[in-house]
């Protein structure tokens, strides 16, 4: 999962402040494009989608402690604006369970937010280039997921890195069969002993480890999304194909 859960404190202040002000701008203009069309329909499919967002968030899959965004659903589901705005109110949301700040809203918005709105765009270009071969709906989607992943992880390393905070600030240590783990809570856990943990992390293998553990959760998260879409797809084809928003 690319939703990054570090504390408010440890991000550099100019960093947080970037992410809440473009944010912020892609959320005036998202709401500015939204408010062009009729939501008597969408919104609900807000409500919903978010719900199962939170939901797939705050649920660990184990042994890779990995958490299913389910952003690319809502991104297909409501189009990028409405999905990125759906994203914000999720991150604030699980920002007051403790997962990630509140500082950090901005930023984590920003990475998943990409997910969704890349996502819509990565399945419908995936959808018009290979429906002429009969490749499924739902395997479009399931591509368009993985493209999206790969690239939001990408941008929450590159975030980390630009940081010059130590990478494993970004972890959470766990206790396995009486060892200690230091456990990401992004994509899953690397190994270590006591005395291993008060080492610095570089960012490249701190990167090394996030997209090795990562692509195991890819391959689940794009199957989830595949055969939610093709089902979707197959009892209200309106929901995937309605005008995108």
């Amino acid at each position: 999962m690319s939703h990054m859960h570090i504390p408010d404190g440890v991000l550099p202040f100019w960093l947080v402040s970037a992410g809440w002000v473009i944010t912020l701008a892609i959320l005036y203009l998202s709401i500015r494009r939204a408010s062009g069309i009729k939501l008597e329909q969408k919104l609900p499919l807000i409500g919903i989608a978010a719900a199962l967002m939170i939901v797939g968030m705050t649920l660990e899959i184990v042994p890779i402690a990995y958490h299913i965004n389910m952003s690319v659903i809502a991104g297909i589901v409501l189009g990028p604006a409405l999905g990125f705005i759906a994203v914000f109110i999720v991150d604030l949301i699980i920002a007051m369970f403790g997962h990630g700040g509140i500082t950090v809203v901005g930023l984590n918005t920003l990475i998943v937010g990409a997910e969704a709105v890349m996502g819509f765009y990565f399945f419908r270009a995936c959808l018009s280039v290979l429906r002429r071969g009969g490749i499924s709906i739902g395997f479009s989607s399931a591509l368009g997921a993985l493209f999206s992943l790969m690239l939001s992880t990408s941008l929450m390393i590159g975030i980390v890195h630009i940081s010059q905070i130590n990478p494993s600030e970004t972890l959470h240590k766990k206790v396995q069969n009486s060892s200690e783990s230091i456990a990401s809570h992004e994509q899953g856990y690397v190994r270590g002993d006591s005395n291993s943990q008060n080492q610095r992390i570089d960012t490249v293998r701190f990167a090394k480890t996030v997209l090795f553990l990562g692509i195991f959760g890819w391959i689940l998260e794009a199957a989830v999304t595949g055969f939610v879409i093709g089902y979707v797809s197959r009892v209200r084809p309106d929901l995937i194909f309605s005008e995108a928003t």
